[in-house]
């Protein structure tokens, strides 16, 4: 064999030579992603791993990422295979509510309780959404669902009802709502801007009572209590992020609520990114139906920024101007981004207007409110 014959043998059984279009689509896609990930930071941590588990995945002939049930064996199914049991499982999501709970303060939740109200009213476009796909006719009612969860902009319970109602549509809602959740700076502002006066995104709030340790461990035990019982397929969940909140609120347990907000938390979203974005695989993701999840996604997630500042406005004319619309958007369960996202709005009217802390309240409420939502999608679908 000369040297030609093995150049030729290298390149023919190479993925240069086996790459398929819609591998070469979703490799530029996963660039893409990157870019914004690194350049414009728009939440790194999350589309950082996410992009380049879509740039593995595709890669031809790699072996990273097979669906371990198609398989004689789990432990053919490559890293990222092995990875997609934690996803397939709901052990990811569980473990990253349970790091969100450890590293969120519900305290201005319980200071201000209006804003599980703005919570509720920005859980809208999950039904929006969830009514739309059901009246095309191209999904079942399991189906619409778990796509209607989306606009919740929570990535874990997206997940955690994709597995229940619809597994078979798991990959493209797991990358919708990862991405809308990481892509929220630049999403949210225009419709913000486009719905708020400049009036009312100078209102500034009066400062949160102080809550009490009692009051603060007492609301995570009574919430996942009375949820639970109401909602039981929510359960796992929901009581894993409050056990991460008792752990950081009750005092008692320093070195388990360090290890869920720093150790559990990284290595979750590594392997959560990394085996969600290798579910874009091209053969499967560019496909009308995927596409059209993608649409619904991204207007379940617009409808749900709309309908947290719309009671955002009526509140403020109700409470006489005591009340900033852009909280509102904070009701979109996306924690602590949305909130970051009102504070900068508003900041920028306003330098001197501080809104973080206030849009904290209704950001936390809509965690409870998503979760809430899946559960009722779980009760009347998954039975």
């Amino acid at each position: 064999m000369n040297l030609i014959e093995i150049v030729e043998g290298l390149l023919s059984g190479s993925g240069y030579a086996t790459m398929t279009w819609q591998q070469l689509v979703m490799l530029v896609i996963s660039f893409i992603l990157m870019y914004m990930a690194t350049v414009k930071q728009f939440e790194p941590l999350l589309l950082l791993p996410i992009s380049f588990g879509i740039f593995m995945s595709n890669l031809p002939h790699s072996g990273t990422f097979e669906y371990f049930y198609q398989l004689d064996h789990w432990y053919d199914a490559g890293i990222l295979g092995v990875m997609y049991m934690g996803v397939k499982s709901s052990f990811f999501p569980c473990m990253m509510f349970l790091a969100v709970g450890a590293m969120t303060d519900f305290g201005p939740l319980i200071a201000n309780p209006i804003s599980l109200l703005l919570g509720a009213a920005a859980q809208l476009g999950i039904y929006c959404a969830f009514v739309f796909a059901n009246a095309t006719g191209l999904f079942t009612p399991q189906q619409a669902a778990a796509i209607g969860i989306i606009g919740g902009a929570d990535g874990p319970t997206a997940i955690y009802v994709a597995n229940n109602l619809a597994p078979e549509l798991v990959a493209p809602i797991a990358v919708a709502a990862y991405s809308y959740m990481a892509l929220i700076p630049l999403i949210q502002p225009p419709i913000m801007m486009a719905l708020t006066t400049e009036k009312e995104r100078r209102i500034k709030m009066s400062q949160l009572r102080k809550v009490s340790k009692a009051e603060k461990v007492i609301f995570p035990i009574l919430v996942a209590f009375l949820v639970s019982l109401l909602l039981p397929d929510v359960a796992p969940l929901l009581c894993m992020l409050m056990l991460g909140n008792l752990f950081r609120e009750c005092g008692v347990v320093e070195r388990l609520s360090d290890v869920s907000q720093n150790a559990l938390c990284n290595i979750c979203t590594i392997f959560l990114g990394l085996s969600v974005g290798a579910t874009a695989r091209g053969e499967l993701f560019l496909r009308p139906q995927t596409l059209a999840i993608v649409v619904m996604g991204l207007a379940a997630f617009s409808f749900s920024t709309v309908g947290g500042l719309l009671l955002g406005k009526l509140l403020c004319v109700v409470t006489g101007g005591k009340i900033n619309p852009l909280i509102g958007s904070a009701g979109v369960s996306a924690v602590p981004m949305a909130a970051r996202v009102s504070q900068t709005v508003g900041s920028k009217t306003d330098r001197t207007n501080f809104l973080l802390m206030h849009a904290m309240g209704p950001n936390v409420a809509g965690v409870i409110g998503s979760a809430v939502a899946a559960g009722f999608f779980l009760t009347f679908f998954a039975h």
